[in-house]
């Protein structure tokens, strides 16, 4: 193989590493009441289902960045596809909620130490501009393309009869890619050299995964316990770590050492205000997806495969909105965004409304799911670069970093708060109209988070000048 394709066959071994991280996102989204039954899991469980995988993710991300310098990136894609594929072996065959759940965890762990060797991959092999350009975006349509799948794939898959119950193959049907790709990534991939210098910031992942896990877990799982003194603690306790892991950077880098996230990044007022609207979408991003799967399954009783159908209309209206997006963020700016929130509220506005009829008109619900597509495909794809653009090139690849790590928190946190008021309100009620209240409660909390999304990218100055800024 001559070395132009070379790298382009390379290309698609690393994105086969965010094809597999995001598609399991989304087909454990639409498929939540099908696992909840298959393990006999409470809410808070099924919650933790989605929230541990982000949390492992979020908590790590930076860190395996960092191990890619120390260690060398194709040395750490290799043993993190083998991780996640051996997690996703282990989820498919989990026989209880704590053996799911704890598989999730290190599934996400391993998903957050084999991306940004991905994309590192990518600034490697195109050193060319535009190659590169051309590049990103065909790791961004394969990352786009797995949110699709994956909700299709959620529907479909659940509702499969045979030797294996079919909530399992959403995990098990990672194995194949993730065995091809690690011998493919050993034959092919080029090997990259150590760039790291110092000693790595354990402490700083150690203080940082702890303050996570203290926040998230106790919000998802002390609801349900009636909130115990432990859980209140957990909060508090997961607050005080925060300030003392803040502390801790600002001393590192006082010191010349190499902190896990240089505190320098927030003396920008604008990636400040940036990192805000990024918290409340992201809070709104699955735990839409959460409260609608299970309010079509099992307060409307759609089945698995018909939502999962019913979903693919928004992944449609998410990537023709996104294709769209992006040459009208490079005219007008923040107002594209500002005009996708205003969508995405007024989709939620008729989702309540269509849910509330007698009788729901299924072409009012597909509309309705496109338009809300519409909306997220405006204001993802350029919301890294609003928050990022008034910071420096020198420090763009720790901001992409950071941006990402608040990211995935923020899915976290909107799962353990939406969805707890969604259980709530429920309060282990049965019957359409106590799932529609449930429903309609939780969607007006995730229009109040868009509503503040809206808020802070009007505080965001006016600037068209789009400047891309990928991590390194």
């Amino acid at each position: 193989m001559n070395s132009q394709r070379l790298k382009w066959f390379s290309l698609v071994i690393v994105s086969s590493s965010v094809f597999l991280a995001v598609i399991d996102i989304f087909i454990v989204n639409v498929a939540i009441p099908s696992i909840r039954k298959g393990i006999q899991g409470s809410e808070s469980d099924i919650q933790l289902v989605i929230a541990l995988y982000l949390l492992g993710y979020a908590a790590f991300l930076i860190t395996g960045g960092r191990l890619g310098d120390f260690y060398g990136k194709k040395r750490v894609f290799i043993m993190a596809m083998l991780l996640f594929t051996l997690t996703s072996f282990l989820c498919g065959i989990s026989q209880t909620a704590w053996q799911l759940n704890t598989a999730r965890f290190v599934q996400g762990v391993s998903a957050a130490f084999m991306i940004p060797q991905g994309i590192a991959y990518v600034h490697v092999l195109f050193p060319d501009h535009k190659d590169r350009i051309k590049a990103l975006g065909i790791y961004g349509s394969i990352a786009g393309a797995a949110s699709v799948i994956g909700q299709f794939l959620g529907g479909i898959l659940p509702d499969i009869h045979g030797a294996i119950e079919g909530w399992r193959l959403l995990f098990l049907i990672n194995l194949p890619i993730g065995f091809i790709s690690v011998i493919l990534a050993a034959r092919y991939l080029q090997d990259t050299p150590v760039t790291g210098t110092g000693q790595f910031d354990y402490s700083g992942v150690a203080l940082l995964t702890l303050a996570l896990i203290g926040l998230i877990y106790p919000l998802i799982r002390g609801r349900e316990l009636g909130w115990p003194l432990w859980s209140l603690a957990s909060i508090l306790g997961a607050i005080a770590l925060l300030f003392i892991f803040v502390f801790d950077q600002q001393r590192k880098l006082g010191r010349g050492g190499n902190p896990l996230i240089n505190i320098q990044l927030f003396s920008y007022k604008d990636f400040n205000i940036g990192l805000c609207a990024v918290l409340f979408y992201f809070m709104v991003q699955d735990s839409y997806f959460l409260i609608n799967a299970i309010f079509l399954q099992t307060g409307l009783g759609h089945s698995s495969s018909d939502a999962g159908i019913l979903f693919v209309f928004q992944g449609v209206g998410y990537v023709v909105a996104s294709v769209l997006s992006i040459s009208l963020v490079k005219k007008y700016g923040k107002r594209v965004l500002q005009a996708g929130v205003l969508i995405m509220i007024t989709s939620l506005l008729l989702h309540i409304y269509v849910f509330s009829a007698i009788t729901v008109s299924r072409t009012a619900l597909l509309f309705t799911l496109f338009f809300y597509g519409m909306g997220c495909g405006s204001v993802l794809p350029s919301l890294l670069t609003m928050a990022m653009k008034s910071i420096p090139m020198q420090f763009a690849g720790a901001a992409s970093g950071t941006f990402s790590t608040f990211q995935q928190t923020a899915v976290a946190l909107g799962v353990g708060i939406t969805g707890g008021i969604f259980f709530s309100v429920l309060d282990n009620e049965s019957g359409t109209s106590a799932y529609l209240g449930a429903y309609q409660a939780a969607t007006w909390v995730n229009i109040l988070f868009l509503v503040l999304v809206s808020f802070f990218l009007y505080k965001l100055p006016e600037d068209n000048r789009q400047t891309v800024l990928l991590a390194g």
